[in-house]
């Protein structure tokens, strides 16, 4: 066995307690700036303090409970054969907690019914609420769809299994009355709505996605796929209310007129385009109440509604994707 010279050892170990302090020291230097950069974001004043305030304490943790689903409304009239659709998703429940640090925030979700084997639908949400900016976005895969289906003098009941959804959303919105007027208090807790106020609202929707028939449909049913697509420019308004300085209740809604659809549908192979009629609308739709208990305890729910509406009378279609989540958090 070689054996290493005692000065040599001593070399080697100093280059590594030294590489190894350069490595923690860089690393130290990274963390602070990024907290620098953090701090500095989240302690700007661009707001009416006398509306608008930022809470003392800069982590909060928070724990959530939430309930989704859709569903699929439709009724048609052509050359005298009438079409209806009443299909709906299973609730997904999901549980998770999550924590925000200077406005940087993460969490993780865990679904009971998926573990269970009974559910194995998903759904990805992101959201950025700033006083000023806005953006909603969710994605929802499910194979629980489910309900009934008739044409002319045909009809048939879907099973769960029987047809796979994929559905995104995504909205964006600006703030006029962004120095009054705080979106965050009501849906992130990152601010703290102090006195009442509202806001014009201005942005756009997008909703799209596709159903699609699986092989445990109906032997008699024609393989399908139906895909939609909207685009939709709009306004609408957004009101805070403050009542005795712990609660406070939001509502906001901005309806948008779609600008450009690309739907489609295929059966049994053959492919051809849907071309709605004037008027398409998608409707965007939020409510929240939030109590603060102490300055740094608080509780709350919310819901968020995204509905697509065509047209009326014997020709109409309604799709509906909906979130409504329970939530205490801690601010530490």
């Amino acid at each position: 066995m070689t054996k290493i010279p005692m000065r040599a050892a001593l070399i080697v170990m100093m280059l590594l307690i030294g590489g190894t302090a350069a490595a923690q020291k860089r690393s130290e230097v990274l963390r602070t700036r990024i907290d620098s950069l953090l701090d500095k974001r989240y302690s700007r004043v661009n707001y009416d303090t006398s509306y608008i305030a930022r809470p003392n304490a800069t982590l909060t943790l928070k724990a959530r409970a939430s309930v989704a689903g859709s569903n699929l409304y439709v009724r048609e009239l052509s050359d005298g054969v009438r079409t209806k659709a009443d299909l709906e998703t299973s609730h997904m429940v999901k549980l998770s907690i999550g924590a925000n640090y200077k406005g940087l925030a993460a969490a993780i979700s865990l679904n009971p019914a998926n573990l269970r084997g009974k559910n194995n639908d998903y759904e990805f949400n992101l959201n950025y609420y700033s006083n000023r900016f806005c953006v909603e976005a969710s994605y929802q895969m499910s194979k629980t769809m489910a309900g009934d289906v008739s044409s002319g003098d045909r009809s048939a009941h879907m099973d769960r299994g029987s047809l796979k959804t994929k559905l995104f959303n995504i909205t964006g919105y600006y703030v006029f009355n962004n120095k009054r007027f705080s979106f965050p208090a009501a849906f992130s807790q990152t601010y703290i709505q102090k006195r009442s106020a509202g806001s014009w609202l201005v942005g756009f929707s997008y909703q799209g996605g596709t159903l699609k028939s699986t092989d445990k449909a109906p032997e008699d049913m024609p393989v399908t796929r139906f895909h939609v697509g909207h685009f939709g420019i709009g306004g609408g308004y957004g009101y805070n209310l403050v009542l005795h300085r712990k609660w406070l209740l939001h509502l906001s809604t901005m309806p948008t007129i779609v600008v450009g659809d690309y739907n489609n549908i295929t059966y049994d192979g053959e492919k051809s385009k849907v071309h709605a009629k004037f008027p398409e609308l998608i409707f965007n739709e939020r409510a929240a109440v939030v109590y603060n208990m102490g300055a740094n305890k608080f509780a709350g729910l919310s819901v968020n509604v995204n509905n697509f509406v065509l047209g009326h009378g014997h020709n109409r279609t309604y799709q509906a994707k909906w979130l409504s989540r329970v939530f205490f958090g801690i601010r530490l």
